[in-house]
């Protein structure tokens, strides 16, 4: 099954939320962030959100609907090629990103799977770990969004996402493996453990943007490192907008730039959320958290 979206302008920041892969179960299938909500420290970082700059905001979709408990299984190991995802996380949507990119929306099937609902024969047939994402190819199944995107890039056709030359392959490991801990830290600042983790896990984002001077990327092209960013800093800038009125491409014009060109790669934009959701969704898991 292929999806496909048409998108508009929207005059409100967009965009990411965790640190791990989804679990699957009824006691962890939302991310968790903590219910305080304090207002960051006067840093020279935090300025107030100027919410004028028109991006692209989902609103009509024909993606398909979100298989539940009710819904048969799947057929699985028949030949066919399945990504198992949720519209909602931003670590299924790194290899949704990946297979987009590729050209694979032919090849990969994509399969939806309701995180609140969730059938019982994904965990028994599927995917004994129980997350999403999951990659169903030549009768295995694998997990991990930072292992499947580069799984992708690697096993199938399609415009490569992997860097060039030693330098970047490099810099690559760096960034991929600083993602929890930057994820860690804004998270971090929206709960009050630390208000300024977020303002230094953003510099450090801007000074990684500048390490490549051919392109607003990361490695300069297009690569697996803005694959694997791009769906949280969707949501924390998202949120931090609306929750903190923190503009986190204040200052930073690296970022904005990356922002910018991000919104123009439909393999990308193709997948995002609509952004009073993804907000709404975030006040709804705190004020339940803070009920507990």
């Amino acid at each position: 099954m292929s999806v496909g979206l048409k998108v508009s302008a929207f005059l409100h920041p967009t965009l990411a939320l965790s640190s791990r892969d989804v679990s699957l179960s009824s006691s962890s299938s939302s991310l968790y962030l903590d219910r305080k909500i304090l207002r960051p420290g006067s840093g020279r970082r935090w300025c107030k959100s100027r919410r004028t700059e028109p991006i692209l905001a989902v609103v009509e979709s024909s993606r398909v609907p979100e298989l539940d408990s009710s819904s048969e299984p799947v057929q699985v190991f028949d030949g066919s090629t399945r990504l198992y995802i949720s519209y909602t996380c931003p670590f299924a949507q790194r290899a949704w990103i990946a297979r987009n990119y590729k050209g694979l929306q032919n090849k990969i099937e994509l399969v939806p799977i309701d995180l609140k609902n969730r059938p019982a024969w994904y965990k028994e047939k599927v995917y004994s770990a129980n997350k999403v994402p999951a990659l169903e190819h030549n009768n295995r199944v694998l997990g991990e969004s930072l292992d499947l995107i580069k799984y992708i890039d690697t096993n199938f056709e399609g415009p490569s996402l992997t860097p060039d030359g030693l330098e970047k392959q490099v810099v690559a490991d760096e960034l991929l493996s600083y993602t929890d801990s930057f994820s860690k830290a804004v998270r971090s600042t929206l709960n009050g453990t630390d208000t300024n983790a977020a303002d230094v896990a953003f510099d450090y984002i801007e000074q990684a943007l500048s390490k490549f001077n051919e392109g607003p990327f990361f490695l300069g092209q297009f690569s697996l490192v803005d694959v694997a960013y791009a769906p949280f800093i969707e949501r924390f800038r998202l949120i931090l907008s609306d929750v903190m009125n923190v503009d986190i491409t204040s200052g930073r014009p690296n970022l904005a730039l990356w922002i910018q060109e991000m919104n123009k790669i439909e393999a990308y934009t193709e997948t995002r959320q609509d952004p009073q959701e993804l907000v709404e969704r975030y006040k709804r898991r705190v004020q339940a958290e803070a009920r507990l």
